[in-house]
């Protein structure tokens, strides 16, 4: 057993099902981020993807151990006659406006996902056709064999043709709003009956569901508060029964208050910096105009060296956090053990690295980060942007809000950003399809300063298909070595897990951050 499924097996609250629950008053719970919108080809973040997995389903999905179970699919296995799967389709599933689940709407959310403006096309890089064979059965075919791909698309979310192309909601909508982005459609345990975004989003339990019912709230409201003290504040006087995540120093407090406990861990998500690797020149800077320091390796390791990460950990993390080398923490499938180890922090180094790069006296830049989506994210840019100083790094600290950020980094608006990451498919390959490879429209597509490697592409495909754990491994390792040797990224820390919640309440703390509705129960 992995060391991800030991959490979340010790993290696992009211695992025993009951039969009829008795249904219980009305849920409430907080986040400090809103999910951004109700469409789940649009986003591919966190947020929106934990959120929607409450109200629309895949094929396959993962359970409190995060292992892949069925969902939509009953079952599936590799095509005997051309690389890919077979799905086989559960019968008798209704959207929540009463039509009917087939295949065709397994096919039409696949060609909505890698239309032109989904940000979940990644996903079906492999991919080279989808062909329905009958009502029920659904091939998915690849580019070559990919023991990965059931795995891969446990998030890939089904929406009915119908009612999409009904209401005019064909393409995902990230740039606009589209009658998708405020109204859902899907065949979750989860209905949608109110969202005003930003403020509030109601949802009540789907009589029609196809799946054991092991809940018993009868209404669930989501709130987002960014405001940690004002969302502590309300779970404490009762107006909220569960938050996350709650700020570190006050663990104790809660832990304190007869009626509450905190559900602690780590999940899965590293947090690291990112360049603008294809950016010719600074955005912001005063001293560094006309070109881009942060193409040269030298001052990228400077970057990284310049960061006490343990000091970090021990001040603003209060030692909640895990030092991390990699763009994935250790214990996942494909970690490699053989580039453990982490650049020392030594701001001399950094100083004669950025000397013998040629900027002597360092150089101001912008530097882009959230406020309101990882664990204490501003304070942990604010403390990075100190050390920065002290060896000659201006960062010029832009912290805004995520619902901001993407397009900021999207439209290239950065010198450096932070960024969380949580492999979906709990394997290195993940990280690598979406922030190692060269981005090309399917591949990818979170690797905002375009960063690329040749020897990174061409390992990717290999990886993706290779059966041989040995030779699979080895390709990793090297991959791992390149990104690490170029500084692609900065690896910071990975992320705690701290939750907050009445004692009254079960739930199931996934160290991929998402929270089921269907597995909370009040006592």
């Amino acid at each position: 057993m992995s060391k991800w499924v030991q959490v979340a097996s010790t993290l696992a609250f009211g695992g025993m099902l009951v039969s009829g629950p008795v249904m219980a008053d009305t849920f409430r719970w907080a986040n400090s981020t809103d999910p951004q919108t109700m469409d789940p080809h649009a986003v591919n973040a966190a947020p929106v993807t934990s959120f929607l997995n409450n109200v629309y389903e895949g094929l396959v999905r993962r359970d409190k151990d995060m292992a892949i179970e069925p969902s939509l699919a009953l079952s599936w296995e590799p095509l005997e006659e051309s690389a890919g799967w077979r799905f086989h389709l559960r019968e008798g599933v209704k959207y929540h406006n009463g039509n009917d689940f087939t295949a065709d709407d397994v096919l039409f959310s696949y060609e909505r996902g890698v239309s032109e403006t989904s940000d979940v096309s990644s996903w079906f890089a492999p991919v080279s056709e989808v062909v329905v064979v009958d009502d029920y059965t659904v091939d998915f075919v690849t580019h070559d064999p990919n023991p990965l791909f059931p795995d891969s698309i446990a998030n890939f979310l089904i929406m009915d043709r119908d009612w999409t192309e009904e209401n005019n909601a064909e393409l995902p909508a990230r740039e606009q709003e589209t009658h998708a982005s405020r109204n859902t459609n899907g065949t979750g345990p989860f209905r949608l009956t109110q969202r005003d975004p930003g403020v509030e989003t109601r949802l009540v339990p789907f009589d029609g569901w196809w799946g054991e019912v092991e809940h018993n709230i009868t209404e669930a409201i989501f709130t987002p508060i960014s405001n940690s003290s004002t969302g502590l504040a309300a779970l404490l006087s009762g107006e909220i029964d569960f938050i996350s995540p709650i700020p570190l120093q006050d663990i104790d407090q809660v832990e304190s208050r007869d009626g509450f406990k905190v559900l602690s861990g780590i999940e899965t998500r590293v947090i690291v910096l990112g360049f603008g690797h294809q950016h010719d020149q600074l955005n912001d800077s005063d001293d560094a105009a006309g070109e881009n320091p942060f193409q040269d390796v030298r001052v990228r390791q400077a970057a990284w060296q310049a960061i006490n990460i343990d000091a970090i950990n021990r001040v603003v993390m209060r030692g909640q956090a895990e030092p991390a080398s990699q763009l994935m923490p250790p214990g996942l499938s494909g970690y490699s053990e053989v580039n453990d180890e982490r650049l020392p922090y030594d701001p001399e180094a950094s100083r004669a690295l950025l000397a013998d790069a040629g900027y002597p006296d360092g150089f101001s830049f912008g530097f882009k980060c959230t406020n309101d989506r990882y664990l204490n994210d501003e304070s942990v840019c604010r403390a990075i942007s100190s050390m920065f100083a002290a060896v000659g790094l201006d960062a010029d600290l832009t912290a805004m809000p995520v619902r901001n950020y993407w397009d900021e980094l999207r439209g290239g608006d950065f010198d450096m950003f932070l960024l969380g990451w949580s492999p979906g498919t709990f394997d290195a390959e993940h990280p690598i399809r979406f922030l190692g490879a060269t981005p090309d429209g399917r591949v990818g597509s979170w690797n905002f300063g375009g960063y690329s490697n040749e020897r990174i592409d061409e390992l990717l495909p290999l990886v993706q298909q290779e059966l041989d754990p040995e030779q699979r491994q080895a390709w990793l390792d090297e991959i791992a070595g390149i990104l690490q040797d170029e500084v692609a990224y900065v690896p910071l820390y990975t992320q705690p897990l701290i939750w907050a919640v009445k004692e009254n309440i079960d739930l199931v703390q996934r160290p991929d951050d998402f929270f089921m509705l269907r597995w909370v129960t009040v006592n």
